[in-house]
């Protein structure tokens, strides 16, 4: 890795980021846009099968069926399907771990940082425990048995955790979900081999993932990790590549499941392991945020200013944290770890343990978490890491860059601290909608991607566009990383913004951007709008409210999409989805959708255009609400 690959780097909306990225002596992501430009033209329209030995079939104008007769509008709609089916499988698998990890817990009468979250989630399930323990043990259970129900079972809490008005659409269009995890199961068959050919039918499906991804994958993850971790409290934090100190010990985490690190984040910061870290010439260990997982540690890093130096980068941020070589070991236990950090570690001697199988990488240790072993797990981490440390440390060069980021960015933002914050009710929002002093809200939302004008740039020129028309933009996923790093979470930050929200967020002293952290957060915005819309009297619909995952990169996010279309919220992508072959497709997505659940998909890569396109919507959205 003695090579300089320094020319040919993508675009990075965060320019010094760009420029450190582009003096690496290592192959990075960025470097490998250019070599991978070339697009299969099929593919992206979603044209091409290969789910039997006859093909791969493509369809053109003049083979307008495959070999078995399927059109474009089938195939098109098989391979959405199949996306969708394992992105919900991904957030389901998510919020299973978690809500065992609480069951776990309770059992063994462990600590429950949030007993109000805990409070919540009962009185929403309609459970009464003998003590809070059995109380978390009881709600653990609810969420796990309808995970567990058939496919042809509708789950329960579905009704308890929807707003009223959407619920009676969903029952009304047939796309209640069965048990969360059958639902993967029975659409992975549906879009099988000579199956289905209903494209509509299989895209109903589509909807049916897309409630049960949002409601619990989302939502209920974040309200069950409250309950562990503690909920989000609002405070001012330093984010980018300035987070490393070289004094520690640094470990990066990356993935979705935090409450995998609760015993181990915990003992970190006890005398025996800042012992050790001593022992082997440093001040103690931190905890460097990456991707989703790093995030939500953000949300509640005013639980744990000790371990936690702050949060570094989204996904495509990673190589480059990694590279600083100030990271002694990676902990991932889900997405998204790009595989191209293995070859960065073993040349910078990084340690890399994996605790979950789904996120095993080539040249790391397995080492699945076990609830049961957590405590051992934990000490043989901690010992594996000194010992990495030492062995590192003094061999590596250090190529920090103290300067990138910033010290204030507005973090633990959620639907319970931003109403705290607003005295304990909607009201003052709302009469700021109504005004006009805000005009709308829009979730820029989902992942970081290096298409789209390149990394982020999407996402924060479309963010700048949104605030300068005084519509102000709540974020969760791998794009606030991105935000955040440029400065947009910072009361600073208000000068961008149009007048009246400039006004508005000077009196309040905040940003025009409020980071409601992972992905995993859109759920956290479902709330808001479901609050906002029964606090008004209306159907989320009606809202001045839309959605934008400009960037969007994985199946996960095309889950999350399905719930934001059957929530019935207008939804910007910059790249379309692979369907663009399926005239099908085009027009539910884009045209029918609307008459279904509300939803829509707008298709726009220029921040300036798409800006203009979802400030005409709030606008129309307004004027149906007579403000």
């Amino acid at each position: 890795m003695n090579q300089c690959f320094g020319c040919n780097t993508c675009a990075s909306a965060d320019k010094p980021l760009e420029g450190f990225i582009r003096e690496l002596p290592m192959e990075t992501s960025h470097h490998r846009v250019e070599g991978q430009s070339t697009k299969c033209g099929f593919g992206l329209q979603g044209v091409c099968c290969r789910l039997c030995a006859n093909g791969p079939c493509r369809i053109t104008p003049k083979a307008p069926r495959g070999i078995c007769g399927a059109t474009a509008d089938v195939i098109v709609a098989r391979n959405f399907l199949r996306a969708v089916a394992s992105g919900s499988g991904c957030y389901i698998h998510i919020v299973e771990n978690t809500a065992l990890n609480v069951k776990k817990t309770a059992e063994i009468k462990g600590e429950i940082k949030s007993e109000k979250s805990l409070a919540r989630l009962a009185e929403i399930f309609g459970v009464q425990g003998t003590d809070k323990w059995d109380t978390a043990k009881q709600v653990a259970q609810k969420v796990l048995d309808d995970l567990y129900k058939p496919e042809y079972e509708k789950m329960e809490l579905v009704e308890k955790m929807a707003y009223a008005p959407r619920f009676k659409k969903w029952q009304e269009l047939g796309i209640l979900p069965g048990g969360a995890k059958s639902e993967v199961f029975h659409g992975v068959v549906k879009c099988s081999t000579n199956l289905n050919s209903d494209p509509v039918d299989m895209y109903t499906d589509c909807l049916k993932l897309g409630i049960s991804t949002g409601l619990y994958g989302l939502t209920l993850t974040n309200l069950l990790n409250d309950v562990l971790l503690g909920e989000p409290e609002l405070r001012m934090a330093p984010v980018g590549l300035r987070v490393i100190d070289p004094d520690y010990i640094n470990i990066m985490i990356t993935g979705h499941q935090h409450t995998i690190f609760v015993d181990l984040q915990e003992r970190l910061t006890s005398e025996a392991a800042v012992a050790k870290a001593k022992a082997a010439g440093a001040k103690g260990f931190k905890l460097v945020g990456c991707t989703c997982v790093g995030q939500d540690l953000q949300l509640r890093g005013a639980h744990y200013e000790e371990v936690f130096d702050g949060h570094a980068g989204n996904n495509y941020t990673s190589e480059a944290v990694l590279a600083t070589g100030g990271i002694d070991a990676v902990l991932s236990e889900f997405n998204c770890t790009l595989p191209g950090i293995e070859p960065i570690c073993e040349e910078l001697k990084i340690k890399q343990i994996c605790l979950d199988d789904v996120a095993k990488k080539a040249n790391a240790e397995l080492k699945p978490f076990v609830f049961e072993e957590r405590e051992k797990q934990s000490e043989e981490i901690i010992d594996e890491i000194v010992e990495a440390y030492k062995a590192r440390r003094g061999s590596v060069p250090m190529n920090l860059m103290p300067e990138h980021g910033n010290d204030h960015t507005l973090t633990g933002v959620s639907e319970g601290s931003l109403k705290d914050f607003l005295g304990g009710n909607w009201k003052p929002l709302i009469d700021l909608i109504v005004s006009g002093d805000i005009k709308g809200i829009a979730g820029v939302v989902g992942c970081s991607n290096l298409t789209a004008g390149g990394h982020d740039v999407l996402s924060v020129e479309l963010t700048k566009e949104l605030i300068a028309k005084d519509i102000l933009v709540l974020t969760a996923g791998c794009s606030s990383g991105g935000i955040e790093n440029c400065g947009l979470m910072t009361p600073e930050a208000a000068k961008l913004a149009g007048p009246k929200l400039r006004a508005v967020c000077e009196k309040l002293n905040i940003p025009p951007v409020l980071n409601f952290g992972p992905c995993l957060a859109i759920g956290r915005l479902e709330i808001v709008a479901t609050e906002l819309a029964e606090a008004i009297g209306v159907d989320i619909p009606q809202l001045p409210l839309v959605l934008s995952a400009a960037q969007w990169l994985e199946e996960q996010a095309l889950a999350d999409g399905c719930f934001g279309l059957a929530l019935g919220l207008p939804l910007h992508l910059g790249l379309p989805p692979f369907v663009t072959g399926s005239k099908t497709a085009v027009k539910l997505l884009t045209e029918d959708m609307k008459n279904l659940t509300g939803g829509q998909v707008i298709i726009n890569g220029d921040a300036k255009e798409s800006a203009d396109i979802l400030d005409k919507i709030i606008e129309e959205k307004r004027a149906g609400l007579n403000i």
